[in-house]
């Protein structure tokens, strides 16, 4: 385990969920000393080295991101790969093959990889993305170890529910994507927890 300079990771989607992020960023900074200490510990970065040695986060942009903002400058890190040695183009069709990058923006399009943004705070905001992680809370299903699981399931709310604009809209929406969780329509995705009951 070493430290990372958030400043230096670099994210591997497009977009992330900014609702998702407050979240973290208003518990990160309800916390002081060892309790925050312990909350940052438990969720180390995994990074893959990239050309120039750039280190390049796999999971948890949320908590970089939400760190950053509650004025953290570092967390802690587990190296997974070194491919620095690759080049640009090399380095990105690997990652690709691992299912370590995620190149489709808010929309569900797939972008090139020079689209990739530089910091783990600049990503798109995708409202479907803290959608994904509020019905994962609320028990629509469940967590599972399956690469970026919840952009899979993003894109299932995407194509179903409308786009929710405010927090209301927000709520409402999330009451019928628990719901969709739980339906036949979501019976192929990692941690589906079996069919809605019948109304």
């Amino acid at each position: 385990m070493k430290t990372v300079a958030i400043k230096n990771l670099r994210p591997t989607q497009l977009t992330h969920g900014v609702r998702e992020i407050r979240q973290k960023e208003q518990l990160y900074k309800s916390l002081s000393g060892s309790d925050l200490e312990m909350a940052i510990a438990e969720k180390p970065v995994p990074i893959v080295l990239g050309p120039h040695q750039a280190p390049f986060a796999i999971d948890h942009h949320h908590v970089a991101s939400a760190l950053w903002r509650s004025g953290i400058k570092t967390m802690p890190a587990v190296l997974v790969a070194d491919l620095s040695w690759l080049s640009y183009q090399e380095f990105w069709l690997s990652m690709d093959d691992h299912r370590w990058t995620y190149p489709y923006d808010a929309k569900g399009q797939r972008k090139s990889f020079a689209s990739m943004p530089e910091h783990m705070w600049e990503p798109e905001d995708d409202p479907y993305r803290s959608l994904a992680a509020s019905v994962r809370d609320a028990g629509g299903y469940e967590k599972t170890t399956v690469p970026l699981e919840e952009f899979r399931w993003a894109d299932l709310f995407r194509t179903y529910l409308p786009y929710p604009e405010t927090e209301e809209q927000f709520v409402a929406v999330e009451r019928q994507a628990v719901k969709l969780a739980k339906s036949k329509v979501a019976a192929g995705l990692p941690g589906f927890v079996g069919k809605a009951p019948a109304h």
